[in-house]
């Protein structure tokens, strides 16, 4: 079985991996060099490439890494790039969606595909009974901005991920997850499990190390933008609501339509 590395890029950027002593996999490879170096430093061969939506530091790097393995293996078939239905990202080549799969055959492990819009409107996830890639539609105590999306379709997104099991590992690709804390603590002060993950989330950071991956339970226990149906989430929507002098809706609406709730939170965020 392959193990999970995570491959530094940009600033704040990870590109998944994983990888066996002669395989190796990538997630959104926004940036070529890491990837050729780790593959380098591993040893290991190129065997494939997964996509989880169109924006440059997602991609910037594939076509360079294909040309890379063209020149390496010029008998080899071609790198197989699978990713969403999206002009946007020509070097794709294995389009999938919603209820499809994508096999690792050297592995014998299979990838269930979910299509998440929200962050964009062609976002997709991959997930097996270990790992979530899921771009960027959610991250450790946040949620990707809605570029292109509307409130209530990132909901539905997020509501999905809700429903798979705890244990998956949450493969995000930045690492945002002390500004996220911060942010999330002023919508749930209170929130115990927030407050623990908070400090030793600043103690990994102050030592450099990484806050990734995380399980989707504990994120089920403190994440807001998971948690827009909980009384102190719909609470903390409507005093900024008040605050900023926006109409509320009625409580009721807010419980019926957490979408709401998510839209105040995001918007809430997007400026804090």
């Amino acid at each position: 079985m392959p193990q999970l590395a995570a491959i530094p890029a940009f600033t704040d950027n990870y590109i998944w991996a994983l990888h066996d002593n002669r395989h190796c996999v990538v997630v959104d490879p926004g940036q070529a060099e890491p990837v050729q170096a780790f593959l380098e430093t591993t040893g290991t061969r190129l065997a494939g490439i997964l996509v989880t939506h169109h924006h440059a530091d997602h991609i910037g790097g594939i076509d360079e890494l294909l040309m890379m393995h063209r020149k390496q293996y010029p008998t080899a078939p071609p790198l197989p790039v699978s990713g969403p239905s999206d002009s946007r990202i020509p070097q794709i080549n294995h389009i999938v969606g919603e209820g499809d799969s994508v096999a690792l055959a050297h592995w014998g492990i299979t990838f269930q595909v979910l299509e998440l819009p929200g962050h964009t409107l062609s976002h997709i996830a991959f997930w097996n009974k270990q790992w979530l890639f899921c771009g960027d539609t959610l991250f450790s105590a946040g949620c990707g901005r809605l570029f292109e999306g509307s409130p209530a379709q990132m909901q539905n997104s997020l509501d999905k991920l809700a429903q798979l099991p705890g244990s998956l590992l949450v493969c995000c690709t930045h690492e945002y997850t002390q500004s996220n804390c911060h942010f999330a603590l002023q919508v749930e002060p209170d929130n115990l499990k927030l407050q623990q993950w908070s400090r030793q989330v600043r103690e990994l950071r102050s030592q450099q190390k990484m806050t990734l991956p995380v399980t989707l339970a504990d994120e089920l226990s403190y994440n807001p933008f998971l948690r827009s149906r909980e009384a102190s989430v719909i609470d903390a929507a409507r005093q900024r609501s008040a605050n900023t002098g926006q109409p509320a809706p009625p409580i009721d609406k807010l419980v019926e339509e957490p979408h709401r709730v998510l839209a105040v939170i995001r918007s809430w965020k997007d400026t804090a």
